[in-house]
């Protein structure tokens, strides 16, 4: 794992060196790693992800869900959704 932050986050190089900032980038770091191995082909790197999702930016939302219409997280899985009932129409 260290050899993936160090290599494609270039982390010897970073300049924050006080308090608790580098503790911080550390776990911010190995969480997108993390999703980014979630979603790997297995045939794709990290690194080619990284360009990947440097000019696909939809898709670092659909990776975290953050869209009300993200992909599901794997293809053709429904995942549990809260179901509201439509409102009542009555006709006369």
């Amino acid at each position: 794992m260290h050899y993936l932050i160090d290599w494609n986050f270039d982390e010897g190089r970073s300049r924050v060196r006080t308090g608790f900032g580098p503790e911080n980038l550390t776990r911010l770091r190995r969480f997108a790693i993390g999703i980014l191995k979630s979603f790997q082909k297995p045939t794709q790197s990290i690194a080619e992800m990284m360009r990947t999702l440097c000019f696909r930016t939809r898709l670092v939302f659909d990776y975290l869900r953050m869209t009300k219409n993200s992909a599901p997280a794997t293809p053709g899985v429904v995942e549990n959704k809260l179901t509201v009932n439509p409102p009542l129409t009555h006709s006369l």
